[in-house]
């Protein structure tokens, strides 16, 4: 069929036209693959930072969210959203919240995976996806720098071992020692457990005490696991926790009892009950993460990386053993009783 030379030459025209206008709409008006808000001079809209804590019930994970922000207010042009499973036995929930913030196509997540082994599978969908993954206080059983950038957490053997070494101490060297564990799957209280196991080995008069007992996500299944052990094993002259619930589950079986303050007993992490009781010398010593510096340090890694900055596989936030008697020192009173101002500025 014969088109007429004037229609073809109209075709082409519009042709054209519609070409240059999607350019444009993709471009700025400047001609660059910019936004046109951007070049118009507008804000280039805010990073969207995931923080997907273990747990959002116990003071520990509100100090990483005071951290997170502070990191937010202070790196600008960030938005910071604090989301995660309220108990920290959720393996489901906190996968679920992982691949829900990957299809919300967040720019980043600061994840703190409740069990090394479950959240692997959405940390490696995230990074295919373009989503970088920054891994806090408890490790994954996967590749640094290939599937996660960076991991920031506390020396969790170390800090096992502090409070295995100064067990023994406090027993000079002999007696029964109690291990209540926490949860299977928990990669930085396994750490702490084995640190500790490992620290009273090195004392021939102790005996530590292992029957493998879990006290489970919660301040009452820890105070339940915390009874039973207490019916089953008698004679003990010391008990050891590797985190905040287990510790406050033992803390409350033992008064309970009336024992409390009558067995040597060092906890790990730290709450307003928990310093109460450290004061009180109801509880030896406390093991004492930085959870503000961890929170703060994943935001921080998470931008950085995004705005091109290469990242350390592995930061270590510290670790403190605190007593009664140095409790009241600068360095102990900012780690046991938190600033958490950053969570009253939006």
């Amino acid at each position: 069929m014969h088109i007429p030379t004037h229609t073809c030459r109209t075709i082409f025209a519009l042709f054209c036209a519609a070409s240059v206008a999607g350019l444009l709409g993709s471009c700025g008006r400047d001609g660059s693959d910019q936004p046109s808000s951007a070049a118009d001079g507008a804000d280039p809209a805010p990073l969207r930072i995931a923080v997907v804590p273990k747990g959002t019930t116990h003071d520990f994970w509100k100090s990483v969210h005071a951290g997170a922000k502070r990191a937010e207010h202070s790196l600008g042009g960030v938005e910071v959203t604090f989301t995660g499973p309220e108990r920290e036995d959720d393996r489901a929930q906190q996968v679920a919240l992982v691949e829900n913030l990957i299809s919300a196509g967040y720019d980043a997540i600061v994840l703190a995976p409740l069990d090394d082994t479950a959240l692997v599978a959405p940390v490696r969908l995230a990074t295919r996806s373009g989503i970088p993954v920054v891994i806090i206080d408890s490790g994954l059983n996967a590749e640094v720098g290939t599937d996660y950038v960076s991991f920031i957490a506390t020396d969790n053997h170390q800090g096992g071992r502090m409070a295995g070494q100064h067990m023994v101490e406090l027993l000079e060297g002999t007696g029964r020692v109690l291990l209540l564990r926490y949860q299977e799957g928990s990669a930085s209280t396994r750490l702490r457990e084995q640190g500790f196991v490992d620290a009273l080995a090195e004392a021939e008069g102790i005996e530590l005490i292992d029957p493998g007992r879990y006290a489970g996500a919660t301040r009452a299944t820890a105070q339940e696991a915390a009874e039973n052990l207490l019916t089953t094993y008698d004679n003990l002259d010391g008990i050891f926790c590797p985190n905040e619930s287990a510790t406050f589950g033992m803390l409350l079986a033992l008064r309970s009892r009336d024992m409390a303050g009558t067995i040597r007993f060092v906890g790990f992490d730290a709450s307003e009950g928990l310093v109460k009781a450290l004061a009180d010398r109801d509880i030896d010593a406390l093991v004492v993460q930085n959870p503000i510096r961890m929170g703060e340090l994943g935001v921080r890694a998470a931008v950085e990386h995004l705005r091109g900055a290469q990242q350390e596989p592995r930061i270590d936030t510290g670790v403190m053993l605190i007593t009664p008697d140095t409790m009241d020192s600068t360095e102990a009173r900012d780690l046991i009783s938190p600033d958490f101002s950053a969570l009253d500025n939006p």
